[in-house]
């Protein structure tokens, strides 16, 4: 029989509204090679390492009368052409022009009667640089070490490995009659399935937060603290189906510094700048900014083990998540730091972690890149747990090429959930740390405004060690 989706990954299905489609994205840019890249070249290379990901050529069939989860059958009709496309941007070709266009991309949902991603070949940027813009469903991801079609493209070299020989055939799809024969023969086999699917159904949050009370570890701790409701805040609204999208260059190099001379960690510094930014924000906005004023930030926290950095190599060796509140009513950046650093080791030490597993059990895992991790809790808590996402995957610190394209950077799309204005998400890679926000186009019109506090924050931070 084919595999069949488990509860938490058919979850995503049906959580999935017009208003948040639940796939998670990227946006990658790269110079143009001495001899070119165009959409044959992207087609042709993704034609020899699709047989990395073999998800990525099948479907999602329902069973009759839903009387079990869906299950994953070959696509007979695959067609590469359909998934991957093509775009051009008019000149002058600048990075807001592409931000614009990754904004309209990603506020559509997957066909779900088609393997569920999409990938861009976005043409025209000025620079002569050229951009890849991905769409992966939660759904297609089934475990830590699941590897993104976008990862496998990429090598360390300009010269590109050696691929497999790609044998596939798809093997024909189940008759209805089998799928139900299946779907009986696995409810004698193991009772709780059908149990499993009818939870799967249910919308109702009450289920969701039911489940917490069987996740084992670290949930307990997030629990306790999701107690405290989170702060009300411009951050958490009712949302549209459309997307405003912005993004922030940083340097890694000015992140290490202040971390040198403040102590703590580079992610301190991150959630430190990210506090300081919604400071600056909010009072751009005229709201009310007192010194107890705070933001709860969910920090889903991936650690690249030492023996990963090549392309397509297991990406989530440790992962960790913590709900913190952000002093942004603090005033001084330096001060912000150090109370950024005391929640964060005041929550590692008293095993306020939720770890990898934990987070899973909640409400499913995903890791193209990682940065699903903050969307994949379900959507109905957030406005409750917490006002904003923060997701920090650190990368490969050496250039990655596609064919012999060179990545300049790597921007995340983090998706939003109910209530959730807008999400930031940011990847280091090769000395830099690349920003992506996420935001409700009519709740954040300003996302731009967001994005240019964050640079001044990170250069306030910066001065303090100058």
């Amino acid at each position: 029989m084919p595999d069949r989706l488990s509860p938490l990954d058919v979850s995503f299905l049906y959580f999935e509204e017009p208003t948040t489609p639940m796939h998670v994205g990227g946006v990658a840019v790269f110079q143009v090679p001495e001899h070119g890249f165009d959409y044959d070249s992207l087609v042709e290379l993704i034609s020899d390492r699709i047989a990395f990901v073999p998800r990525y050529r099948q479907r999602i069939r329902w069973v009759p009368g839903r009387l079990a989860n869906p299950v994953w059958v070959d696509d007979e009709q695959f067609d590469i052409n359909y998934h991957v496309r093509r775009s051009a941007l008019p000149r002058p070709g600048t990075d807001e022009q592409l931000n614009e266009l990754v904004a309209r991309v990603q506020s559509r949902r997957l066909d779900r009667n088609r393997p569920l991603w999409e990938m861009y070949l976005v043409e025209g940027l000025s620079r002569n640089r050229f951009a890849i813009v991905t769409k992966t469903h939660h759904a297609m991801v089934d475990g830590i070490a699941a590897v993104d079609i976008g990862q496998v493209i990429l090598d360390t070299s300009p010269i590109p490995r050696d691929a497999p020989a790609d044998t596939w055939r798809p093997t024909s799809e189940p008759s209805w009659v089998e799928l139900v024969a299946g779907a009986v023969a696995e409810t004698i086999r193991r009772p709780t399935a059908a149990i499993d699917t009818l939870r799967g159904g249910l919308t109702d949050v009450r289920f969701t937060v039911g489940r917490l009370g069987s996740t084992a570890g670290g949930l307990f701790a997030a629990a306790r603290t999701a107690a405290r409701a989170a702060p009300g805040s411009p951050l958490n609204a009712t949302i549209g189906e459309h997307r405003r999208y912005a993004t922030v260059t940083l340097d890694l190099d000015d992140h290490r510094r202040v971390r040198k001379a403040h102590g703590g960690t580079v992610n301190d510094v991150v959630l430190a700048t990210v506090a300081g930014a919604l400071r600056a924000w909010l009072l751009t906005r005229g709201e009310t900014v007192r010194t107890s004023t705070s933001v709860r930030a969910m920090v889903p926290v991936s650690i690249r083990g030492e023996a990963s950095g090549a392309p397509g190599a297991q990406l989530g060796n440790r992962v960790a998540s913590y709900l913190v509140d952000l002093p942004v009513g603090e005033p001084s950046p330096v001060m912000r730091l150090h109370q950024v650093s005391y929640r964060m080791k005041a929550h590692k030490e008293t095993g306020q972690a939720v770890g990898a597993e934990a987070l899973a059990g909640l409400a499913g895992f995903s890791p193209p890149t990682l940065h699903s991790l903050g969307a994949r809790v379900a959507s109905g808590l957030s406005k409750r747990w917490f006002n904003v996402v923060v997701t920090n995957v650190p990368g490969p610190q050496q250039p990655l090429y596609a064919g012999a394209a060179r990545m300049l950077a790597a921007y995340p799309v983090v998706p939003l959930a109910k209530h959730q204005a807008v999400s930031i998400g940011l990847t280091s890679y090769d000395g830099k740390v690349f920003y992506g926000l996420n935001a409700d186009r009519d709740a954040m019109p300003d996302v731009d405004v967001l994005a240019q506090c964050l640079e001044d924050a990170l250069a306030e931070l910066v001065e303090s060690v100058s």
